[in-house]
């Protein structure tokens, strides 16, 4: 298999290496900047200590995307202090519309996976531009989400991670949706463990996590969690697992919402987006969502198409 990641900054490099290891695919690691020739040497060089057969290709030329049946979109500007996700908007646009022309003609067979933020607006521009059917581009926000939210669960009862299910649903952003019936601890309802009030210091922790990290590094924003996200849905697409996680997919009448990408929970497998799942939601969760979905819009509203 052909794995192909735009944008060399720690998190496409993150996840390069995460990838490498897993001595499924080759990688082709793709920057502007000549330095993505030397992470590309550092990771080749860590795949032995992995008995790893991966090799990861660095490169300036994004013609060595040609044939990729993955291609990860990480390169954009990134956060920095003070500056919200939609800031991000006009910056980004510009370099998702000439990666995307490329990977329409370069990679025409790929599935998409977009990281680049804000990144529900950018999945949209990315399948506007390359012509992919829905199925076949995804944006990462609703795993790395709902890692952070049960990592603060985790936290707060001070209990291991594999003991919580949780899903967090809508943007990625401030508008996220953490389904609360849905939130165990060993199989109860979290609600048995934590209080409402608890709950909301909690979510609002979630929320504000990527700007807390952004915060406390000064320069760039989090890397090890969502390469991790990441290398999650690239494995489940390559080994058509049909798992089901929480993307960012583009709807057409799923939960009442329309040509929009937002967080839902999709059965992810060789195909891409195989199928949305649909939750029973609580009529406040569903405004929640749809609240969401109007945001990404009136951002989407923004670009020129």
């Amino acid at each position: 298999m052909k794995i192909s990641i735009i944008g060399a900054g720690m998190v496409g490099a993150t996840t390069a290496f995460l990838l490498a290891t897993k001595n499924f695919a080759d990688i082709v690691l793709v920057d502007i900047v000549e330095s993505v020739k030397g992470k590309a040497m550092d990771i080749n060089h860590a795949m032995p200590l992995f008995e790893s057969a991966s090799s990861v290709r660095g490169t300036t030329d994004i013609s060595l995307i040609k044939d990729s049946d993955i291609v990860v979109v990480t390169a954009g500007f990134p956060r920095m202090p003070g500056m919200d996700r939609a800031d991000l908007l006009n910056k980004n646009a510009g370099i998702i519309r000439g990666i995307s022309t490329s990977i329409k003609s370069l990679a025409p067979n790929s599935t998409i996976i977009v990281v680049t933020n804000p990144l529900d607006v950018m999945a949209y521009l990315v399948m506007k531009i390359t012509g992919f059917g829905k199925s076949r581009v995804m944006g990462m926000a609703g795993m790395l989400d709902t890692a952070r939210f049960k990592s603060f669960i985790a936290e707060e009862l001070d209990c291991s991670p594999k003991d919580i299910d949780a899903v967090v649903l809508g943007s990625h952003g401030n508008h996220m949706v953490p389904l609360i019936e849905k939130t165990t601890v060993k199989g109860k309802p979290i609600t048995e463990f934590l209080s409402d009030s608890e709950l909301s210091v909690i979510i609002e922790k979630t929320i504000n996590a990527g700007a807390e990290i952004v915060k406390y590094l000064k320069k760039g924003s989090a890397y090890f969690a969502p390469a991790s996200a990441i290398a999650k849905m690239v494995m489940a697409i390559a080994n058509d697992s049909r798992e089901e996680m929480p993307v960012s997919a583009y709807l057409e009448g799923e939960y009442g919402i329309n040509d929009v990408f937002i967080g839902v929970p999709a059965v992810i497998s060789s195909r891409g987006v195989e199928k949305v799942e649909i939750f029973e939601l609580d009529h406040d969760t569903m405004e929640k969502l749809k609240a969401a979905a109007e945001e990404v819009r009136s951002n989407i509203s923004l670009l020129s198409l």
